[in-house]
């Protein structure tokens, strides 16, 4: 019998033969472990490349990637090789979950750099909110990551009037509305509008992106106790996050817009 070799970051565990766990179930678990850390960055094996690695059958190892197929871990189709899929983080439409909260409830680590951090007067977003033409706003770009992966990338404007104290706080790590609160603000309404549209050329070169890959534009409007507090811009890539809603037949509305429709 072979004993168990402990894990390398990123090479296998052999199973354990004395465990009562299935040979192919303790395989999906170490390579869902691999996944997770990079360790097939630059391409998933083979069957046989893996039979040899966790020295079990070519049995076990198919069902171990059975698993992994149907969980949407690994793609692969006939005459192509295998690849692991890229985690699609989700967002709830219509709440104030934010892009922090929900990476890391997905078990990913959210960070930002910050590119912006200042004041300034804009018309355009003044008009947005229905402020003053000159109205001087906080403004906020970041770079959003998970775990080291750019995702999106966003733009803040709030009345400095509201949101002053926040040049001073460090947003590299935080949640921009957990900031607010603490501050005193609490975001509590607003409305958000999705589009799909080609990457702009800036934009992708932060995302990693090619110029027009498309990516999905979120605008939200926020308030805090019936007061302005927030216009924001954020381009995410389409690859990588998906939007839900829950949604029932009860007060539901429909409208039609003709504004901002992607090319």
């Amino acid at each position: 019998m072979t004993p168990a070799a402990p894990a390398t970051d990123s090479g296998p565990l052999l199973p354990d033969r004395a465990s009562p766990l299935p040979l192919w179930a303790q395989v999906c678990a170490d390579l869902r472990r691999r996944i997770e850390s990079g360790a097939f960055a630059a391409g998933f094996p083979g069957e046989l490349t893996l039979t040899e690695e966790y020295e079990v059958s070519r049995h076990t190892i198919r069902e171990a990637l059975r698993v992994l197929r149907n969980e949407g871990v690994l793609r692969s189709h006939r005459g192509r090789p295998t690849v692991v899929e890229p985690t699609v983080y989700r967002q709830s439409l219509g709440t104030l979950s934010s892009l922090f909260d929900s990476v890391a409830a997905q078990g990913a680590m959210p960070r930002s750099t910050v590119l912006r951090l200042g004041t300034t007067v804009n018309a355009s977003v003044a008009a947005e909110l229905g402020l003053p033409d000159d109205t001087e706003f906080v403004v906020v770009e970041r770079l959003r990551f998970a775990d080291n992966e750019p995702i999106a990338h966003d733009v803040s404007w709030l009345p400095a009037a509201l949101a002053a104290p926040i040049l001073d706080r460090d947003l590299s790590r935080a949640a921009l509305y957990a900031e607010l609160h603490d501050m005193g603000v609490q975001i509590d309404a607003g409305s958000e509008r999705v589009t799909a549209e080609r990457a702009p050329r800036h934009i992708a070169g932060l995302l990693g992106l090619s110029p027009d890959d498309p990516v999905l534009l979120l605008e939200r409007r926020a308030t805090a106790q019936g007061r302005p507090a927030e216009w924001r811009e954020t381009h995410v890539r389409a690859d990588r996050f998906s939007l839900e809603a829950q949604w029932s037949s009860v007060g539901a509305t429909l409208s039609a817009t003709t504004e901002g429709v992607a090319p």
